[in-house]
């Protein structure tokens, strides 16, 4: 008989982090805060958030957190990986002076987008502040993708910068209430409950 019982300590804390740094970052960069060559440390922060993520997302399969451990092995491949060398190689090309159509981007988000969408409801059983993160996510996502896509123009980018900085703020929010109630073995931060059972 499978024995169902964790083995490892909930990794979800470090995660949120790593999402939380991420989130910052695009906001800072899609709002205009700095300018465009800040790309290539944003890049090297996502390289962070990728170890973090990636781990996370074994601990959460070892500890049969289907969605969970899905959700984040995901983001650190697609969101920390990708996204960390495709700025980074951005910003090397840019100063060589080689044009790169990053229209591409956009088609990419875009199925991270649906993805996103799609997994959505699997998230109204998880505490009330992660399903908050997620639905930020998805009010983010699909101007993303539309702005890199050149559908929209970046006139929008403060639309997804506002969303990511909130999911972004939520995220910290549930890290710390679930680290202190954790060492504390009682509620230092409330965490409200699902909307649905």
């Amino acid at each position: 008989m499978e024995n169902n019982k964790p083995t490892f300590a909930n990794p979800t804390p470090a995660g949120l982090v790593a999402l939380a740094v991420a989130c910052f970052g695009f906001f800072a960069m899609l709002t205009g805060r700095v300018e465009s060559s800040a790309s290539i440390l944003l890049g090297i922060w996502l390289l962070g958030g990728f170890v973090v993520q990636v781990t996370v997302g074994f601990m959460d399969m070892k500890n049969h957190n289907m969605t969970g451990g899905n959700t984040f092995m995901y983001f650190s491949a697609f969101f920390m990986l990708v996204g960390s060398i495709g700025m980074i190689t951005k910003f090397i090309l840019a100063n060589q002076g080689i044009a790169v159509d990053a229209t591409i981007d956009g088609w990419e988000w875009a199925a991270l987008t649906l993805v996103t969408f799609m997994w959505t409801p699997a998230f109204f059983k998880s505490p009330l502040p992660l399903t908050i993160v997620v639905i930020f996510l998805d009010i983010a996502l699909p101007f993303i993708a539309l702005i890199d896509m050149k559908v929209l123009s970046h006139d929008f980018a403060l639309i997804p910068g506002i969303s990511l900085l909130l999911s972004g703020l939520t995220a910290i929010y549930l890290s710390s209430a679930m680290i202190l109630n954790n060492a504390y073995g009682k509620t230092i931060l409330p965490i409200p409950g699902p909307i649905s059972k």
